[in-house]
Parts: structure tokens; sequence; C-alpha cells
């Protein structure tokens, strides 16, 4: 009985490693012409068809006659055929994935490298064409981007004092002042209207307080599709933790609290809607949370939209603190003003939502945010490089790109955030010496080639999640320092769809750099050009 198994599995290989679906047809080198050399093979698999045939019929002959169909061994036959159904289900899944990958790139096969590097032959750029376009398009609007800052950050100091006036300091969240975060802050933003993302930590009233669940903590629950969030708990000091338990215990009238006098009435409950919880969970809810603050921030500005000439609108309901300033001379400013709650002892925020994040995820987690720790890396690699490094031009340009390509295709599932920590990858792996303004072009096609890695590997990691490359005067806390990494790039993964359009809008953004750059650049060799160009980004 065990030898006809034997032979069975033996044929099955045989017959799996001879079958023509294991090869996809590009790799074939069989030399179709060779009548004779096809005829011997087709005999061959047929005669190891009759084979197998014959010894299913042996096997299927010796279990019903000499085997108790009771028994544990009568089932053998009902174990092979199951694991050949596999094998050949893992075959042909393998073969469609080596199809798709095939097909995926056969567009670009001449431009590509090895390695999937980015060559001269699939990026012709001008170095003098880059050079002109950065300095008269890049350094133009540095003084502008200064200006729009300094507007931007008294305006917020004002508008987040009169949502402090108008909240009820007993009942209401506790505002912080703002941190200004992103490309505005980073002198690396380049698209029109000019925006600038500020985030602004709140804290629950006394006497409550927020308890952190990561995804990365030893006894998380956060489902693995959530990496990088997390879950906030609303506690009450006395529930989880030492404290004051007076106004929660009857002590008595012959007792009396240390802490608080004895005509002090203690804070009464507070109920989870209160407290911008979820419905019946003692957890955060980003949805509570923008409703409050989109109404506080609305009630703020009625508070002191007498003493400024504009006006202030939300550019998106769906997104609270997505505002728009526009003046009478027609210039719009758009900020974004974003809740967010601070991690203990850390420069990390759980954010409620990012403002080029369009999905939906659960309302309790919490995606946190290392814009600050970033900011500062930027600035701690900036002192090693030379003088009038490249490196931030890279970022613009191909943020330049991206954003155009967008205006051509439509969104996509790549970001500017994306592109940033591409940048923050290759400063931490390349030399401080290699960033000078003369390798503009070198730099420039090593970050496109990293992106394009990263899209075939549908992997790119979080540029200080895990990675032993960050120094550590950045002082990226240890949690996250030793956390497995997190792949940004995992909606990829799952959304074969969604893959297949960022893919083809990274492809249509190369082939059109260079036509987008030769455009804009004679725009800005004459005199009225720098209002031209500035007329053209902002339409868009």
């Amino acid at each position: 009985m065990q030898g006809a198994i034997a032979r069975v599995f033996v044929v099955v290989a045989a017959a799996i490693l001879n079958h023509p679906l294991l090869f996809p047809q590009e790799n074939t080198t069989l030399p179709e012409q060779d009548e004779a050399l096809l005829a011997r093979m087709r005999e061959h698999e047929k005669r190891l068809e009759l084979e197998q045939a014959r010894l299913e019929q042996e096997l299927l002959y010796a279990g019903t006659e000499q085997q108790d169909p009771g028994s544990e061994d009568g089932y053998g036959w009902y174990f092979w055929s199951a694991l050949s159904l596999v094998i050949f289900f893992t075959i042909e899944v393998c073969r469609q994935d080596l199809a798709d990958m095939e097909a995926r790139y056969a567009d670009d096969e001449d431009g590509f490298v090895e390695g999937g590097s980015i060559s001269s032959k699939t990026l012709q750029l001008d170095k003098g064409v880059l050079n002109s376009f950065c300095e008269r398009c890049i350094h133009t609007s540095a003084h502008e981007n200064w200006r729009v800052r300094e507007f931007v950050e008294g305006f917020a100091d004002d508008l987040l004092e009169s949502l402090r006036s108008v909240c009820d300091r007993e009942t209401d969240m506790e505002v912080a002042d703002f941190v200004g975060v992103g490309s505005m802050f980073e002198s690396w933003r380049v698209s029109k209207p000019l925006m600038c993302d500020l985030i602004v930590p709140f804290a629950p009233p006394e006497p409550y307080s927020f308890q952190f669940h990561l995804w990365c903590s030893p006894s998380s629950d956060v489902p693995l599709d959530m990496q990088g969030c997390g879950r906030i708990k609303v506690t009450k000091v006395g529930e989880n933790e030492d404290g004051c338990l007076c106004g929660s215990a009857n002590l008595g009238e012959d007792m009396l609290c240390l802490l608080h006098s004895k005509n002090e009435k203690p804070r009464a409950d507070y109920t989870p809607d209160d407290l911008l919880c979820s419905k019946n969970t003692p957890y955060l809810a980003k949805d509570q949370v923008m409703k409050w603050f989109q109404v506080s921030v609305t009630k703020a500005w009625g508070r002191i939209s007498h003493k400024y000439e504009f006006e202030l609108t939300f550019r998106n309901l769906d997104a609270t603190g997505a505002l728009k300033v526009r003046f009478r001379s027609g210039k719009v400013v758009v900020m974004n003003i974003i809740p967010v709650v601070e991690l203990d002892g850390t420069n990390a925020y759980f954010v409620s939502h990012f403002p080029s994040d369009s999905s939906t995820s659960s309302d309790t987690y919490w995606p946190l945010s290392f814009a600050v720790y970033e900011r500062n890396l930027l600035k701690h690699l900036a002192k090693s490089l030379p003088e009038n490094s490249c490196h931030l031009h890279c970022l613009q340009i191909i943020t330049f790109l991206h954003n155009k390509q967008m205006g051509l295709t439509g969104r996509c599932a790549l970001t500017n955030y994306h592109l940033k920590t591409t940048l923050l990858h290759l400063l931490l792996s390349k030399g401080s010496s290699s960033w000078g303004s003369e390798s503009l072009e070198h730099r420039l096609w090593d970050m496109l080639g990293f992106l394009h890695r990263s899209l075939q590997e549908k992997r790119l990691c979080h540029a200080l999640v895990g990675n032993s490359q960050v120094p550590p005067e950045v002082r990226v806390p240890e949690t996250f320092h030793r956390a497995e990494p997190i792949n940004l790039f995992r909606p990829l993964v799952l959304q074969r769809e969604l893959y297949a359009d960022t893919l083809r809008h990274f492809q249509e953004m190369l082939r059109n750099a260079p036509v987008l750059i030769q455009e804009y650049t004679p725009l800005l060799q004459n005199g009225d050009t720098h209002h031209r160009f500035n007329s053209m980004a902002q339409s868009e």
C-alpha cells in the first residue's frame, strides 16, 4: 500500500514539473519548428498520464479490497488527492502573479535598468533646465512662503485664543498651542495655493486622562491592517490609577479630604458623549473630536471676524480645520488646523485625520504622526550636507511633477508623504558629500529609482519606525526605534486595482517629466513669468 502511494506521489510530482503552465511562455526556449522534439514530448506526456491513471486505479483497488473502510489508512487516497490539488493550485497562483509582474513592466522594459533604477534613458532632463527651474521657480517662492507662514502663525494664535475663551474650562477639552509641521515648515513647499499644516494638541478636563494602546506594545490588540495606529482610552482618576476618591466614594461626615476643601463640590461624572468617546465605549472617537473642534472653531471665528478684512471658510466639512482664507485681492491661503493627542512624554501625536488621506479607517484607531521627529531629522542631516545642497530641490521637483500628473490623471495612492519618506531613506543611506548642487540630476534619478523599486515590491518602510539608521540625536522614542518597520505601501498589497492605478500614475509622470519642466521653465525667464506661473499653479 505504501509503495503504491509513493509511486503515485512520484508520478504526480513528475507531471507537475513537466506541466507547461509552470513556465511562462516568454521564458520558453523550445524551437517551435522542431516537430520531432515536440512529438517526443507529447508522447512522453501521454505515457505519464497513462501511468498515473493505472497507478490511481491500482491504489483505489488496494484501498477498497485490502483496507478496512473505517481504518485510518483507508483515507490515504483522499489525503494524497487533496495534496495534489493544493500543489496544482499553488503553482497556478504563482504563475498568474509572475505573469502579472511581467505584464506590469512590459511597457517600460527599455526604460528601467536592472534593479529598478532610473537612468538618463528613462528620464532625459537637461541639467541647465533643471537648475533654471530650481532657481526661478523654487527660490522665487521662498520669500512668499515666509510671508505666508508669518501670517498663518499670527492668525492661528489669535483663533486658538478665541477658541479657549468660548470653551468651558470645567467641561470642555483643554487646547494647547499649535505646532507647525509639513512642507511649509520644512521649506520644500512648491505648489499653489500655499498651504500650512498646524497640529493642535488637546487634553481631557480634570479628573480625566488619556491612556494609550499602541500597535507595537507587547499586549496589543490592534489589527495588523492598523499598523502605526493606536487607541486612546479616556479614564478617570481613581479607576485605573491611584488618586483622590472623594468624588466617587462616600467618606462619611467625619472624614475630610486633604486635597479638596469642605466647600468644594466634587466634579460630576461626564457621559461618553461629553468626553468625545465612541458609543458605548471608553475610547476616544475621531468623528466626535472632529465635530467638537469644527463647532469650536466656528464659534471662535465668530468672536474675532470683525478684526480681519478677509473671508474664512471651511474647504471640506469632512476634514475638520481645513480652512481657506480669501483676501479682497483674490489671493488665497490654505491651512489645516488638525486636533491631535500628544503621546505622553514624546513629540509623537495621534492625529484625527491627515489632509491627504481619503481612507475611512476605524473611528477609534488613531494614526500616529512623527512629523516633528521628521522635521528634526531633516534639520539634523542638513547640518552635515554641503552648502546649497540639492536634497530639497530633488524633493521639490518630484513633488511638482507628482502634483501636475495628478491634475492630468487624477489622484492615486501615492502622496507627498511617500516622496518625503523616499528622500529621508536616501539621506540616511548616502554620504553627505553626494548631495552637492552639482549632483542634482543624479540624486533625482536615485529618488525616482528608489520609489520605483518600492512600487515594484509594494513596500516602502516608514523612515523612523524600526529604522536603525536614524541617528540618536533625533531622539526617537526607544519603543518605536525597536518596533517592526511599518510598510506604508500595505494598501497596494491588498488592492490590486489601486496598485495598478498608482503604478500607471508613476510611469506617466516619468514620461511627462521632461515636457512639464521644459514647459514651465521658459515661462519663468520672461519679465512677467512669475505672475503667469503663479496663476497657472493656483488655477489647479
